[in-house]
């Protein structure tokens, strides 16, 4: 099943399903207890919003050894986790703005964990029980930045800096799903989800040690190797096998 949230010039934003191409209503908490109502909205008559209004969102930076290769970096022995800050989300096709304190930003295609129910110090084996799904995001980063602070909040967090959705699948597999990330068309990064270092278990587990996971948080899980810079008028569009395709364009604050 897919869920979204969106909106209509009739309707305040709300979560909903996909049947086809229609939408239909979600009533009670998707996150809990809810039943879902005839779908009746043409998605084309919609705006689709980022799918969950998170607490947080986590990522994993390095989580593809040949990304860490293509910045000499080591693979680091443990999940390396950082913060984005809700502030950040960014709604499918709304518009990456590329901030005036950096002449350096870059896109990063990412699967992304939406978790489901809180949890704990959460096994690994476990880790399925507390996933909703699985959502597409671009983990934009202003690389010089990011480079000159040494710490990556600034060169991650700023606004429109985590595209995310455009919707949540609770049926995908992530075991061997292909992400590609193309700029105006053409192919920047080509990857499987089996690259990963460390896998969506290990990476639950691990971060659930240390934190809290709420329902509706969000954890992107790496990017693969040929990340490149972004520039005003460029559209990224990023593509998973079996999920579907993040598109935003860009533009100069």
């Amino acid at each position: 099943m897919r869920f979204v949230r969106y909106q209509t010039e009739e309707k305040s934003p709300r979560y909903g399903w996909l049947l086809d191409d229609k939408i239909g209503d979600i009533e009670g908490d998707l996150f809990s207890e809810f039943r879902r109502l005839d779908a009746t909205t043409p998605l084309s008559e919609a705006k689709l919003l980022a799918p969950s209004q998170p607490s947080k969102i986590l990522c994993v930076g390095r989580n593809y050894a040949a990304h860490a290769k293509e910045h000499n970096a080591e693979v680091p022995e443990l999940p390396l986790i950082f913060h984005k800050p809700p502030s950040a989300l960014l709604n499918p096709n709304d518009t990456i703005i590329l901030p005036p304190q950096s002449q350096h930003v870059e896109h990063e295609a990412e699967l992304v964990v939406v978790i489901g129910k809180r949890g704990r110090n959460i096994i690994a084996e476990d880790a399925k029980e507390y996933i909703l799904g699985y959502s597409i995001g671009n983990d934009v980063t202003a690389r010089d930045l990011q480079r000159a602070d040494r710490v990556w909040t600034r060169g991650k967090g700023f606004d429109t800096f985590a595209p995310f959705g455009p919707w949540i699948d609770t049926e995908f597999d992530p075991a061997d799903a292909v992400i590609t990330c193309r700029v105006n068309g053409q192919m920047r990064q080509m990857a499987s989800t089996r690259d990963m270092v460390f896998s969506v278990g290990t990476i639950i587990a691990f971060i659930s040690s240390v934190m809290t996971l709420e329902p509706g948080d969000l954890i992107y899980t790496g990017t693969p190797a040929g990340v490149g810079a972004l520039a005003e008028d460029d559209v990224v569009e990023v593509d998973i096998e079996g999920l579907g395709v993040l598109t935003n364009p860009v533009a100069n604050a």
